[in-house]
């Protein structure tokens, strides 16, 4: 059985963090920690799955043009980013409500140790952005034992 540390304050940030998502206002940080937000109008969902021979970002990005959609890297973050348009109201058509986000979106997160930033690739298909990380080869790791004098 593992032991898990309480930590109060976590609880505390998860309740103003489902407030500001209730708000529609971003998290002050992820969970992790690691995650770096900047301000947008709203956020993409992603999933990222890791295999041996690399990682797989997928985001969910409906109604969003390929010219409107951009992925970076820069100092080991990974960025994607982009706007969707809201549509023109007509004069013969009336809103009772609007519940999708529009707007200018961007995501980042910190590129993991193992990938080769050099060798990215990125396909955007049906509203859906994958982004492929391959592993490199330089960075597997390796034990060596040593020995107590």
């Amino acid at each position: 059985m593992n032991l898990v540390k309480w930590n109060p304050f976590r609880e505390l940030e998860d309740v103003s963090n489902r407030l500001n998502s209730l708000f529609g206002k971003l998290p002050a940080r992820g969970e992790s920690g690691a995650d770096m937000l900047a301000v947008a109008d709203w956020m993409p969902t992603v999933d990222i799955s890791e295999t041996d021979a690399g990682y797989l970002i997928k985001a969910e990005i409906p109604e969003v043009k390929k010219e409107d959609v951009k992925v970076n890297i820069q100092d080991g973050m990974l960025t994607i980013s982009g706007e969707r348009h809201q549509e023109k109201e007509e004069k013969s058509q009336k809103f009772h409500r609007i519940e999708r986000a529009y707007g200018s979106f961007s995501r980042s997160f910190r590129m993991p140790d193992d990938a080769d930033e050099n060798t990215v690739n990125a396909e955007f298909k049906d509203g859906m952005l994958n982004v492929t990380l391959p592993k490199s080869k330089k960075a597997e790791t390796k034990s060596v034992s040593v020995s107590i004098a």
